[in-house]
């Protein structure tokens, strides 16, 4: 059995409106891995192109927490970094 990990994965969504949902629906398909979310709006009063940052802790084993953030960083508009903290 794979090690398990926890490690928080931050997400900047360059246009939260038209990339959101994508991302979205990847998070809650890794639901099992996913602790705790926090979403920011970045730009309070913007309507249009508007920046999202995101911060959610995981639990996972490395592969599994790597295979995440690539998937993230595959989506046009989004940049995922992750943070591994071994238990």
């Amino acid at each position: 059995m794979e090690k398990q990990h926890l490690a928080t994965i931050t997400i900047l969504v360059s246009d939260r409106q038209n990339n959101s949902q994508q991302v979205n629906e990847l998070l809650a398909q890794n639901g099992h891995l996913v602790m705790a979310r926090l979403g920011v709006n970045v730009q309070r009063k913007c309507f249009e192109n508007c920046l999202a940052l995101m911060t959610i802790a995981v639990d996972g084993t490395e592969n599994e927490i790597k295979e995440l953030t690539t998937k993230l960083n595959n989506f046009s508009g989004v940049k995922a970094k992750n943070n591994i903290m071994t238990k």
